[in-house]
């Protein structure tokens, strides 16, 4: 039996609800300070969100939702200039408290370290917006607790591709059945399964209804102590929120 040594992590909407009042109202404001009628509506972004990526969820939505001949007329420079001034905006959002970790999130990571466990990350998102997040959100000393944080573009596909979970697999030096892995989406689990990683995934309002077929548990979030979580799929036994316990005893149970 393979000992659990690692911890890997999504960051939005698994870390922090981010996207609703994070990415998306970041997004808005980099359209508008660039003189843009582009605006993503909460039900708008939820579709966007099948895209993976701010980069290529923006192309997609002028291929999708502009007129004709809007796409070919935005080049990618615009894209990633465009891009760059969303993560500024977000990173003030950050700065503001506007986007708070999850519930257990700051306990979980806290207790996984004191345990001697490892610690990574696995996002589409950039790197910007995960230390700036890490460093708003978590004691000063936390950054120092990941080992690896695989972000942004270090690979080519995205999720539900599992690349980026054999990137940070690669830098942990870990094979997938000494890992754990945490997402919140359909898209994510799939990347996480797909890389061979036993996977608990915690929704939220954009991925609550979505197939999660193949996760260990599927929970409404991680819980705490005075919170139970609510367990909508798989076995958490007599655990009412996610400790390094529940995750151990996840681990050493697991068939594949």
């Amino acid at each position: 039996m393979h000992e659990l040594k690692a911890l890997i992590f999504d960051v939005d909407g698994t870390l922090a609800d981010s996207e609703r009042d994070g990415h998306r109202v970041a997004f808005n404001e980099a359209f508008s300070q660039a003189g843009l009628d582009w605006h993503w509506s909460e039900a708008l972004y939820g579709e966007l969100l099948e895209v993976t990526g701010g980069k290529e969820r923006m192309r997609y939505y002028l291929q999708r939702f502009r007129p004709p001949g809007e796409s070919e007329a935005v080049d990618d420079g615009r894209i990633a200039d465009l891009h760059a001034a969303k993560t500024e905006i977000y990173t003030r959002l950050l700065c503001r408290g506007r986007i708070p970790l999850r519930p257990g999130v700051a306990r979980l990571l806290a207790e996984s370290h004191a345990a001697g466990m490892r610690l990574a990350v696995a996002t589409t998102t950039s790197l910007p917006n995960v230390t700036a997040l890490l460093d708003h959100c978590l004691p000063s000393e936390a950054l120092s607790w990941i080992d690896v944080i695989a972000a942004g573009d270090v690979v080519a596909a995205k999720k539900p591709s599992p690349d980026i979970y054999h990137y940070a697999l690669r830098g942990l030096g870990l094979t997938a059945h000494s890992c754990l892995a945490f997402e919140d989406s359909a898209h994510g689990l799939r990347a996480a399964r797909g890389a061979g990683l036993l996977t608990i995934v915690t929704v939220n309002d954009y991925t609550k209804d979505q197939a999660l077929d193949g996760a260990a548990l599927v929970l409404d979030g991680l819980g705490e102590p005075d919170s139970p979580f609510t367990v909508l799929s798989g076995d958490a036994g007599r655990a009412t929120y996610v400790d390094v316990a529940l995750v151990r005893r996840l681990h050493g149970a697991r068939r594949d």
